[in-house]
């Protein structure tokens, strides 16, 4: 690994304190190339400790949650649920359901099977056996594409990267095994649980031991419509099988399909077919109702674990309660922008926000823009209580493991948002001090490489980094 001696350009070195190093003393550690912008500033103040590079626009990731938090809460309100229920205009008659049967999905990221059952246990209760009418499924809530602007096309099939539709149940993520054949060169095979309503393909080569083919055998999946998907590539034979998991494409289809199966289940028939509802209706009236933990529990989750779904649909949410319109990715961006210049006296300017998770490649904003975000929250902590629901480092959420904070000996001391994208390792948040100051910080580190035979060790420069700067900033503050 060669190290960086000296950042080019023209931005001058701050220093952290007047005993502390410039901040080159700390670059030098990353990576040759890595792009660094750093802001930190104690809370209430209005002047930075470190002031280097923060207006210049960089890639969020995950931080973007921060942001999206913040707005969800003067917006929506800590209270605010997500509601899915089952509705009809038509009248119950001695067991049959005289019209449609409508599941109007809500957005709700934590939507399960279980909640599902419950509603049909409810419907059976009212002694309802047959629906003569249609099984709707009402996706109204939302509008226009599922995937935001800027997501790696060769994400949407991971989990993580779960399209967050109207329609979630069990976050639209799905398992499989995957099994070599017993023959080199023949398909592997696939098996799928009978309560996943998918259908998956397998074109799988399999490679025997050894094969010279082996370093460069790669899987890959192909989505179709109706959450059909073709396996393809090669793989090596091995005695166990291959866990696997894949994003739902069709979110409609898939809570559909799943509501079908559970009303055969508990005996209910319908003459109708199953189809969708994409235009905003009239409520009918309501059969079964279940509803999402409060949207603060939520956004715990939400930044404690780094949840993409809840991000996202928390996200255009926002624009459809702030618009009265389907929530989109473009309503949710005009939204939060102006809930924050409204309500919190927070400028975004120039940033670029196209979703609530910091998952695509078209965010952009700068540090000082992130700092007036952290900067409310902290002035604002006692009404919002927000800083609580961010990870703690070493000890929860995706700070539990910084190797490079808990170097520092900061561990219970930082309590900030991590962002990582390929090349791409942020924070964002506060630093209680030695002398009991807390400072808010953000650090925004992208471009950072390093040659393939240093892969297993590439976050050594990392840890080497953080760990020397915040335990500059812990012990001088």
């Amino acid at each position: 690994m060669r190290f960086s001696r000296l950042v080019t350009g023209l931005t001058c070195a701050f220093m952290l304190q007047a005993h502390a190093a410039p901040v080159e003393e700390y670059t030098q550690y990353l990576p040759d190339g890595a792009n660094l912008a750093l802001m930190a500033q104690k809370v209430g103040s209005s002047t930075p400790l470190v002031d280097y590079h923060s207006k210049q626009m960089a890639l969020p990731a995950s931080t973007m949650k921060v942001v999206t938090a913040l707005a969800a809460l003067l917006e929506l309100g800590p209270d605010f649920r997500f509601r899915t229920t089952l509705e009809t205009a038509g009248k119950i008659d001695n067991g049959t359901l005289k019209g449609d049967l409508i599941a109007r999905f809500g957005g709700d990221p934590t939507l399960s099977r279980q909640d599902l059952r419950n509603m049909v246990a409810a419907l059976t209760k009212q002694g309802i056996t047959h629906i003569q009418g249609n099984l709707v499924v009402d996706t109204s809530v939302f509008a226009s594409h599922d995937k935001a602007p800027g997501w790696p096309w060769n994400d949407n099939t991971q989990c993580f990267s779960a399209p967050p539709s109207a329609a979630i149940v069990d976050k639209n993520c799905f398992s499989v095994s995957l099994y070599s054949a017993e023959r080199a060169n023949d398909n592997a095979f696939i098996r799928v649980a009978s309560y996943y309503p998918v259908t998956m393909f397998s074109q799988v080569r399999t490679l025997a031991k050894g094969s010279p083919d082996a370093p460069y055998c790669e899987l890959d999946v192909v989505p179709g419509e109706l959450n059909r998907y073709t396996l393809t590539g090669c793989m090596t034979q091995r005695s166990e099988p291959l866990p696997l998991a894949f994003a739902i494409q069709d979110g409609a289809a898939w809570a559909g399909a799943i509501l079908k199966t559970m009303l055969q289940d508990a005996g209910i028939d319908y003459s109708g077919h199953l189809v969708r509802q994409t235009r905003v209706t009239e409520p009918g009236a309501l059969l079964a109702e279940t509803q999402s933990a409060p949207l603060r529990d939520l956004l715990k989750i939400m930044l404690k674990k780094s949840d993409n779904m809840i991000a996202d649909t928390v996200f255009r949410t926002i624009g459809r309660h702030y618009f009265n319109v389907p929530g989109t990715w473009r309503a949710g961006s005009d939204a939060v922008r102006r809930v924050l210049r409204q309500k919190a006296n927070i400028d975004l300017g120039n940033t670029i926000q196209v979703d609530g998770s910091g998952l695509s490649r078209h965010d952009l904003i700068a540090p000082a823009t992130m700092m007036q975000v952290l900067q409310y929250i902290a002035q604002n902590d006692r009404q919002l209580n927000f800083i609580s629901m961010l990870p703690l480092a070493g000890y929860d959420g995706t700070l539990r493991y910084r190797g490079g904070l808990h170097e520092a000996g900061v561990d219970g001391k930082v309590s900030a948002k991590t962002g990582s994208l390929s090349g791409v390792y942020n924070l964002a948040g506060f630093i209680t001090t030695a002398s009991g100051q807390r400072v808010a910080f953000v650090q925004f580190l992208s471009g950072y490489a390093v040659p393939p035979e240093e892969k297993r060790t590439r976050r050594v420069p990392l840890v080497r980094f953080e760990s020397r700067l915040y335990k500059d900033i812990y012990q001088n503050n």
